[in-house]
């Protein structure tokens, strides 16, 4: 039966094609050379037979279309290709009321891809967000995820640069605990998720990269944008694999998935581009049905009773809680207030507890706060739940020590501890209670809190009043963010002085913050945000911080968030300078040498990309203009002109 011809209307009768010129126009998903030749319209198909070349970017000279790329020559009308004896399409045209039409046989139902099977599976396991770029070498993937997001299934957001799309998902997946997706072409599209993917892995945050490949018969002989990805991912990525024709193409995806949250840890799938749009045949999407477990692991009873035995007779138990309690707050806080025990965080774990709550007492460490500092060298015994015990924190070995993770090479991993507890954080938590409940005597530490808490806010508005001229200090700002921020937003911030500055003097209520954490990657905060945005559905405002240095790296991506109206509210700290290492050159007696910054107006950058853009000079403008872009319905940027020297 023969198949319908659909006209398309391809050239409006306003518009003018002279003759002997050719033109690219889309019939439907039909790209057509048209050109007018002897004073009649001809419609070819755009694609050379030989490499693709776009035929309707060539010329016609003496009666000739000529190929654009490698010179091969076709008769304009019929398509041949003189002496020889191939050519390409040529498809019927008509001319009604100064119109051009093209006609195009009625295209097949589409067929079920790979591609298709493997999104569908990707879906089906809770992905619901990627992050990523469009190109050449993942088009038949980049088809399948547009069929979903056009079900409403999946969400799309395209970036400005894949490392931004690898932090955004990262970012996405450390404050949801569920993966999102980086997605990138062959070669540098790839490569350029590199340093997103280590963030994630070192911060435990599931998430699955998706990449191009080049067609596999050309893997390995240095064609264009090929790169070796599975063997380039192989040190980030604990699940790495590049797709096949005879792959089982289901259960390669929901093992990505099945790694990436059992492990919280980075997947990364590689699709040569003959393989994405290969029919999939008799093949059906997985699920997560009958394939995943519960993580509600319980401890061993013996470490759980030596446990018990250590906490009953201490006087100053302190709880120390770092980012992997984020999710078993409410049975620590319970613990901590049944056993008046003063509650401590890592800089990772900022915000886990409100710092007006009695018995919080803010972060350990570099970024922290001298209340934290105090009460654990004042405790008789250490409670450490989800925290990694890293350099920065600085937990004293020299203290009785409890450590509870639910991963079991996390305990004791730099030192000896007094008790290692292997199980899931609140269920062995909420054990430690019940067994306590009633059965130790400690010392009410609140009033000491409370007093070590006034002795740091006097500190605090001595070092407000400070001013060398020079540009605003880094304390007025988060003075002013303490005022301003909503309770509830979402913080991610970046890495530098600005960072240092916010854990000290920044109050958390109930907000939660998301940091580079381990990798320390200068850049996070902006595409990170994106990615909180994504995660929250407008349930909670989101805010980023960074210094100027820090926004550079993805200053692009503004113009992402006024594509997609994502309501970040962003707060620059602008110095000029590279202030943070400037101080560390200092601190090994060196000269300080290229760490000055040439800058934009970055506001009026916003302005231009159109988001709202305010810069502030004055301290006494400062909570207003945060107030301005805390109320404005859109992304917004405060660009806050500071001294690099008070922090």
């Amino acid at each position: 039966m023969d198949k319908k011809l659909v006209w398309y209307k391809v050239l409006n009768h306003s518009e003018e094609l002279p003759e002997g010129r050719i033109m690219t126009v889309s019939a439907g998903h039909k790209q057509i050379a048209l050109s007018k030749f002897e004073g009649k319209y001809c419609a070819l198909d755009n694609s050379c037979p030989h490499q693709g070349g776009p035929l309707g970017e060539g010329s016609i000279e003496n009666g000739i279309l000529r190929c654009p790329w490698h010179g091969w020559d076709y008769h304009p009308c019929t398509g041949k290709a003189p002496g020889f004896d191939d050519g390409v399409d040529k498809y019927e045209t008509k001319v009604e009321n100064g119109d051009v039409y093209v006609g195009i046989h009625e295209q097949e139902t589409h067929q079920t891809t790979v591609s298709d099977i493997m999104m569908e599976t990707m879906v089906n396991w809770g992905v619901d967000t990627v992050f990523g770029m469009v190109g050449h070498s993942n088009l038949g993937v980049a088809d399948a995820m547009r069929r979903l997001e056009e079900r409403g299934k999946l969400r799309y957001f395209g970036i400005r640069h894949e490392g931004a799309a690898a932090f955004a998902a990262s970012g996405y997946s450390k404050l949801s605990g569920k993966p999102a997706v980086c997605f990138g072409i062959a070669g540098p599209g790839a490569t350029n998720m590199f340093t997103g993917m280590w963030d994630a892995k070192v911060d435990r945050a599931p998430l699955l990269a998706i990449s191009g490949q080049v067609d596999t018969q050309v893997v390995g002989t240095g064609a264009f944008q090929e790169v070796d990805l599975v063997k380039a991912f192989q040190t980030v990525a604990d699940y790495n694999f590049a797709v096949q024709q005879n792959s089982q193409h289901a259960e390669l995806m929901t093992g990505a998935l099945k790694h990436a949250i059992v492990k919280r840890d980075v997947s990364h799938l590689t699709f040569p581009d003959e393989v994405q749009i290969m029919p999939a045949g008799d093949e059906i999407a997985d699920t997560p049905d009958g394939r995943i477990t519960a993580f509600t692991i319980s401890p061993p009873a013996e470490t759980l009773q030596k446990a018990i035995e250590l906490i009953k007779p201490a006087k100053r138990p302190v709880i120390i809680v770092g980012h992997g309690a984020r999710n078993s707050m409410e049975e620590i806080i319970a613990m901590a207030e049944s056993i008046n025990s003063p509650v401590i965080t890592t800089f990772k774990g900022k915000g886990l507890i409100p710092d007006n709550h009695p018995l919080g007492c803010g972060v350990l460490g570099r970024s922290g706060t001298p209340i934290a500092s105090w009460f654990m060298n004042e405790s008789d015994l250490l409670i450490v739940f989800g925290a990694s015990f890293s350099n920065h924190t600085g937990i004293t070995p020299k203290k009785p020590i409890i450590q509870i993770d639910f991963d079991p090479m996390a305990l004791s991993k730099f030192h000896k501890i007094d008790v290692a507890l292997w199980g899931e954080v609140g269920v062995t938590c909420k054990l430690l209670h019940e067994n306590l409940e009633g059965k130790i005597e400690t010392q009410d530490q609140r009033p000491e809190i409370a007093s070590r808490w006034e002795i740091w806010k006097s500190e605090k508005k001595n070092r407000l009043k400070d001013n060398k001229g020079n540009g605003i200090s880094s304390i007025a700002v988060f003075d002013a963010m303490n005022k301003i921020v909503p309770d509830n937003a979402v913080i991610s911030v970046d890495v530098g002085n600005n960072t240092y500055s916010f854990g000290r003097y920044f109050e958390c209520k109930n907000q939660s913050v998301l940091m580079s954490g381990y990798l320390g990657s200068i850049g996070f905060a902006l595409p990170a945000a994106m990615g909180a945005w994504a995660a929250v559905k407008k349930s909670r405002p989101v805010w980023s911080l960074s210094g100027d240095g820090g926004l550079g790296q993805y200053l692009a991506e503004i113009t992402t968030l006024v594509k997609y109206k994502m309501n970040i509210k962003h707060v620059l700290i602008n110095n000029s300078e590279l202030g943070k290492i400037s101080k560390e050159q200092r601190s090994a007696n060196l000269d300080v040498w290229q760490t000055s910054m040439h800058n934009p107006n970055f506001a009026d950058y916003a302005d231009n990309c159109g988001a709202l853009g305010i810069r502030v000079e004055k301290h006494e403008e400062l909570e207003s203009a945060m107030m301005e872009i805390k109320n404005h319905d859109g992304p917004a940027l405060l660009e806050i002109i500071c001294d690099v020297n008070l922090i």
